[in-house]
């Protein structure tokens, strides 16, 4: 089911993260993010560190920027729930070109923004560096839910699918000569979304009793691949490690 598939977020480089195992690498980006949810939001000089490091691996695995930059689309909702707290939250206030702003609103939407950033960052690397096969490979040798893996599996193969429908949809929409515009297309678009989860459903039922007539048990096969070395290990190692000094360095000035 997965052999030879890649995603569109993957893209094809022949570099040493590449070529690191995937359970070395997902281990390795977990183990850096827990790092820099754990960094306290004033220790600005390791934010930037932080940066760096993944602007180095960036490097390293000649991922273009034009790529990864376009991708942190993807977290604007908490940069918008961030920008909303200097003006929510309570507390001393500061003034700010002319604006009334919460001084813990100021630091607690830094830390959201700063810390998102960075774990997405992380995540489009590994997504870059990584195919869809090789990524569950590595789920599966770290021992993961076989349910979850199945989820990661199916979500990563039909989320083009299911956007494919909402594309067809939204050009019938057009050439029916539907606008949206304000609050009176709303009704049309629940209708619309309505209408593609019961074909996403209903497409699930057809896949899975397909998956059954083929022998499906209930579980995936355990898929072969590169495994990870002692070296390997020591390799994808050094980015949470150089996390890990970074804080401590920080924190001790």
């Amino acid at each position: 089911m997965t052999h030879g598939l890649t995603h569109r977020l993957y893209v094809d480089r022949d570099s040493p993260v590449h070529r690191l195992p995937a359970e070395c690498k997902i281990a390795a980006v977990l183990s850096f993010v827990l790092v820099v949810v754990a960094t306290p939001p004033t220790e600005y000089a390791a934010f930037a560190c932080f940066a760096l490091l993944l602007v180095a691996v960036t490097a390293l695995a000649r991922v273009p920027l034009r790529v990864v930059v376009p991708r942190l689309v993807v977290e604007t909702p908490v940069v918008v729930f961030a920008l909303l707290l200097p003006f929510v939250a309570e507390g001393r206030r500061t003034e700010v070109i002319g604006l009334s702003l919460s001084v813990s609103g100021l630091l607690s939407s830094w830390n959201v923004v700063a810390k998102a950033t960075v774990g997405v960052l992380a995540s489009i690397l590994l997504a870059a560096t990584t195919s869809q096969r090789d990524l569950l490979v590595g789920l599966q040798r770290l021992k993961v839910p076989a349910l979850v893996v199945q989820i990661v599996a199916f979500m990563v193969r039909y989320i083009d699918v299911i956007a494919d429908q909402m594309a067809r949809m939204r050009l019938a929409r057009a050439a029916r000569g539907f606008v949206p515009r304000g609050p009176r297309s709303w009704p049309v678009l629940a209708r619309s979304a309505g209408a593609l989860f019961i074909r996403s459903f209903e497409r699930g039922e057809r896949v899975h009793l397909a998956m059954l007539s083929r022998g499906y048990t209930g579980a995936l096969p355990e898929l072969s691949g590169q495994r990870g070395t002692l070296r390997a290990w020591a390799s994808a190692a050094a980015l949470p490690l150089a996390a890990v000094v970074t804080l401590a360095v920080s924190v001790a000035r």
